[in-house]
């Protein structure tokens, strides 16, 4: 039997073509350890929960942990405040670019926080670059008529 090129069924970027039968579960469809496990919970699920609460109360730390985690779950993200100028050019984004190294330097953001606002700051001038060539070119033609 003839080996199958590596990309069958795939996009340039590698991700599955749509309606390729190669790529794994189709949208929404849960894994079978998942379906057992929501089917033994299924007529329990109330009175676990209750369970769980009434240990929360009694002063369980781990019950209590997992209450309050089902409430009010871990940030993954915070809101970053920092002042930055109008970015509308790349000298306008080495403005904000220094702006941000020295909210680092003051202790304003943390490092991970900049390394996100810089990469967002990135695209923006992408995005701004692109838009200044456009313009550049539809001067050189109007020129060129």
């Amino acid at each position: 039997m003839a080996k199958q090129p590596k990309n069958i069924g795939r996009n340039t970027d590698g991700t599955f073509a749509e309606g390729n039968s190669l790529g794994g579960k189709t949208p929404g469809a849960r894994h079978k350890i998942t379906r057992a496990i929501e089917a033994l919970l299924d007529k329990d699920h109330e009175a676990l929960t209750r369970k769980a609460i009434e240990k929360a109360l009694e002063g369980d730390m781990v019950a209590l942990r997992l209450c309050l985690d089902r409430l009010a779950p871990p940030r993954k993200d915070a809101p970053v405040s920092i002042a930055l100028p109008a970015v509308r050019s790349a000298a306008d984004a080495v403005e904000a670019s220094a702006a941000i190294l020295a909210s680092v330097a003051a202790g304003e953001i943390t490092p991970d926080e900049a390394g996100r606002v810089m990469a967002l700051l990135t695209a923006h001038k992408t995005i701004v670059e692109a838009g200044d060539h456009e313009a550049r070119i539809a001067a050189l033609e109007a020129r060129a008529k």
